[in-house]
């Protein structure tokens, strides 16, 4: 843990608010060094997936030129919500620093409680009932078709 890093989360955090964006920051690290940084920007892009750590995450990925940031680490101003968490699993990074807890986030009505609770609750009673499975041969086919390929890069 480095206490520089996550003080640099927090700035960006705080020039977020200060640019119209909510209070958030993160950076994405490698052997200590930034390698990318990332703010919320949801609602200056009209994205609601663009919050610091996925912005930070693609925005290592980039600079890295991977999708696998195994050898990183992030640090954020808040704890990530389950999407963010999500994008850090995926992105395979074995270590996430936080500063404000979700329940920080909650008191000024960043709260993600509703969606752990949704997670915990039976297909048919979640929020979003039209969530129905369609089968198709086609969509499998792509499947298929990835199994086959020879020069794919798994992921």
């Amino acid at each position: 843990m480095n206490d520089e890093l996550m003080t640099r989360a927090i700035e960006l955090s705080e020039r977020s608010v200060e640019a119209g964006g909510g209070p958030f920051g993160a950076v994405v690290v490698k052997d200590d060094k930034i390698v990318a940084e990332g703010t919320n920007r949801v609602t200056l892009d009209n994205d609601p997936t663009a919050h610091a750590e996925v912005l930070a995450i693609r925005n290592a990925c980039d600079r890295l030129n991977t999708f696998d940031l195994g050898g990183c680490e992030i640090y954020a101003s808040c704890e990530p919500c389950p999407m963010c968490l999500g994008a850090i699993y995926w992105s395979r990074m074995r270590r996430a620093y936080y500063a404000n807890t979700r329940e920080d986030a909650a008191r000024i009505r960043f709260s993600d409680e509703d969606i752990y609770d949704e997670f915990s609750r039976p297909l048919q009673e979640r929020r979003i009932v039209s969530l129905v499975r369609i089968p198709s041969d086609r969509a499998l086919d792509a499947f298929d078709r990835w199994i086959r390929k020879r020069d794919k890069t798994p992921y």
